[in-house]
């Protein structure tokens, strides 16, 4: 198996040779315009009179797939890339979008939200609070309805992936097999051994990812138009892209299900701990987007050093492994990249590998056969990463960032052996890092909506259970909190639904005791026994002011929000004057009441002097007082789109096995055309491209590359650019492979 060694240091440009400073980028190859692509494409709102069959009479060469009418005035086609310039030229569509891939973003949690306490609280006909008679769609990977957990709570469903009614899970090789719908409508509905959030909701599964777990935005969208024609009560999608903008064909069809009635729910994405990172469907308008916080845990640090140069470092559990407990000191030595021969001297201690190359199994296996107590496998792309094994293993295993991990790998090359410590602390309400952050891009709105436990949650998988973590995790536990919602005031609209749960959401703060920004946690974690209680509704739950575009001076801005009174009584309220910002004036209106069944319409203001705004991003929470009771919403305001360069955060390590290359960089805008181009490190001759893509959306780009497309043995000196518009942006980094 040949070995992929990566060496990555960034360079900045005045350091670089004469020669590197003058590099110039081929032409990146243009993808065949005989190829053939799938696209979704929209006719404008107003118009419904269109023929689409008759269109299709006039491309002749575009094969016709599916017509939607409930989730997206459109359609969805075949046709070869060259046609598909034809599609966006014609006046009568409002747009025409390539599909992009989809994946899943992946029990103590269920009391810690409030919905043992549910079980006090009854609904109209006197029944406790189950989730009875709700219906709740989950658009995932299929689900195994044969889960004795499950079998009473499945309803049916459509498989999307296949086109038949039959939404199992995928089967066969492990690497294709899936299990992630089975989790989530766990989490929402599990009636058994295992009680969901909601364990008599009644789940009806769509599968629109298939094996491997991935899916399209044909079958996305196909998976939603079905939903609004089953009439479900509640709708889960609890998976995404990073692609942040608000205006993807999957983003407006779950505004235009929820305009139908459907309360949807979302994951925000798995892409933090970064600002901007938040993914379609996440970004979402009208649907609620979910962010992970943790669940009461036990979490472990290790502890190195004496004294007051002790430093403690936090350990991510990789799920499948043993439970990591070392109740005394242990020693921790180096064992490379996780090889047979890497754990010599491992013996009866805890062993720090380098993530790459190997699978996680295969790394545990071998320390666990070189007689090592425990494996602490580290990261080599920036941050923390969320790992799982297939098989049961007979030691612990935890993942650690990038950072920790070659600040002891240093310590261990000079000292060799360590000692460790663990210790745990007792943690709850924290955001996880993994959990993707907004606000969205263009419209500048607040995502995640709300947050709920998505680290280290227990819940059904085929054939028995598994914990799992991710905003994948979180998202469910909000849907099936809809579902007990919605049974005891199933007269509430799905924008009442989100007041309810948003207002009443407790506000998280951080390790220094302060408060989550908005663009982490929205209005907060749900707590559905007060969520239940709520008769006041605040439309939108809210606020974005935009973005600072008047360059003559000071701007003014004003937004509209009703306030309405469901309860049976008047109602007294006032609002709380937030902190004083410099550059920033409220207008907030005056004291009023609502009787009983009004609502009223009242202006909020906001005055922004430019000249003296310090910071790029305003945000905060404002507080409204209802009677003895304080609602909260949360707000945000930007100064100025920054300046981001059209390329950052490049990482690359090698694959979880020995034949592929692992990269990821950020778009924060998008590209017309970006790409690896590599060159010869002593001649800085061209030597070809490691990778390229024309019309690349913002976000995350991950990529895998395969042993047999990766260049011959050297030293590369690597350009990694990306153009938008008029510009280019370049980093430099070196790469060996030996």
């Amino acid at each position: 198996m040949r070995s992929i060694f990566l060496t990555i240091c960034l360079i900045g440009l005045l350091t670089l040779p004469v020669n590197a400073r003058e590099l110039v980028i081929p032409k990146i190859p243009k993808p065949s315009q005989e190829e053939e692509v799938i696209a979704i494409i929209t006719l404008h709102d107003h118009d419904s009179s269109t023929n689409i069959h008759g269109i299709k009479k006039e491309y002749p060469n575009m094969e016709l797939r599916n017509i939607f009418v409930h989730a997206l005035n459109g359609f969805s086609v075949k046709v070869k890339r060259k046609d598909l310039s034809l599609l966006k030229e014609d006046s009568r569509f409002d747009m025409v979008s390539e599909v992009v891939t989809y994946k899943p973003t992946l029990d103590h949690s269920v009391p810690f939200i409030g919905g043992d306490q549910m079980r006090g609280f009854y609904d109209a006909q006197h029944r406790r609070l189950t989730g009875k008679g709700v219906r709740v769609g989950v658009v995932d990977t299929g689900m195994d309805y044969h889960h004795p957990d499950l079998k009473r709570s499945y309803q049916g469903g459509k498989d999307l992936v296949d086109n038949d009614n039959d939404p199992m899970e995928t089967k066969g090789e492990k690497q294709l097999a899936t299990l992630h719908g089975t989790h989530v409508a766990g989490i929402i509905a599990a009636n058994g051994r295992l009680k969901g959030v909601a364990p008599e909701a009644e789940i009806i599964a769509y599968r629109a990812l298939g094996p491997g777990g991935y899916g399209t935005t044909e079958q996305v969208i196909a998976a939603i138009e079905q939903a609004i024609k089953d009439e479900v009560d509640i709708l889960n999608l609890s998976l995404g892209n990073n692609v942040n903008g608000p205006d993807l064909p999957i983003t407006k069809a779950l505004n235009k299900a929820v305009e139908k009635g459907i309360i949807a729910v979302t994951s925000n994405g798995n892409s933090g701990p970064g600002i901007w990172t938040v993914g379609s469907p996440g970004t979402s308008y009208r649907a609620i987007s979910v962010g992970a916080s943790t669940p009461p845990l036990n979490l472990p640090f290790i502890k190195i050093g004496l004294g007051s140069r002790a430093q403690e470092i936090d350990l991510l559990p990789i799920e499948g492994t043993k439970k990591w407990d070392f109740p005394l000191p242990e020693e921790l030595v180096l064992a490379g990249i996780g090889k047979k021969g890497d754990f010599k001297g491992a013996r009866n201690k805890i062993a720090l590998v380098k993530r790459g190359e190997l699978t996680f199994q295969e790394k545990i296996s071998n320390a666990e056969k070189a007689g090592a107590k425990g494996v602490i496998i580290y990261n080599n792309t920036k941050g923390n990463f969320l790992g799982n094994v297939e098989k049961k293993t007979h030691i612990p295993a935890a993942a650690l960032s990038k950072e920790n991990g070659e600040k002891l790998k240093a310590l261990l090359l000079k000292e060799k052996m360590i000692p460790i410590t663990t210790i745990y602390r007792r943690d709850q309400d924290k955001i996880a890092a993994f959990s993707s952050r907004g606000p969205v891009t263009v419209n500048w709105e607040i995502k995640p909506d709300l947050v709920a436990p998505g680290v280290a949650i227990r819940s059904t998988i085929p054939n028995g259970y598994k914990i799992l973590q991710g905003t994948s995790m979180a998202s469910p536990h909000v849907a099936g909190a809809c579902a007990l919602l919605k049974q005891a005031h199933p007269e509430w609209t799905a924008v009442q639904m989100k007041s309810a749960l948003m207002t009443t959401a407790k506000l998280l703060s951080n390790e220094k005791g302060e408060l989550y920004h908005t663009y982490e946690q929205g209005a907060g974690r749900i707590q559905i026994e007060e969520a239940v209680k709520a008769d006041t509704f605040i439309d939108p739950s809210s606020l974005t002011f935009g973005l600072y575009e008047n360059l003559r001076g000071e701007a003014q801005h004003q937004k509209t929000i009703t306030i309405e009174n469901t309860g049976k009584r008047t109602k007294h309220f006032s609002f709380k004057m937030p902190l004083d910002e410099p550059g920033l004036v409220w207008k907030l209106p005056i004291s009023f009441s609502l009787m009983a069944g009004e609502k009223k319409e009242v202006k909020i203001g906001l005055s922004v002097n430019p000249k003296k705004l310090k910071k790029g991003i305003y945000d905060g929470y404002l507080q409204i007082h209802e009677d003895s009771k304080t609602l909260h919403i949360p707000y945000l305001y930007v100064k100025e789109e920054p300046d981001y360069p059209r390329v950052m955060g490049f990482e690359m390590g090698a694959g979880d096995n020995g034949e592929t290359l692992r990269y990821e960089l950020y778009l924060p805008g998008g590209a017309d055309e970006m790409g690896i181009a590599l060159y010869d490190a002593d001649t800085f001759r061209f030597s070809g491209f490691l990778d390229t893509a024309v019309n690349a959306p913002r976000g995350l780009r991950e990529k895998v590359i395969e042993k047999m497309k990766l260049p011959p043995s050297g030293t590369y000196y690597a350009v990694i650019f990306a153009k938008k518009g008029s510009k280019e942006d370049r980093i430099e980094t070196s790469i060996v492979i030996p």
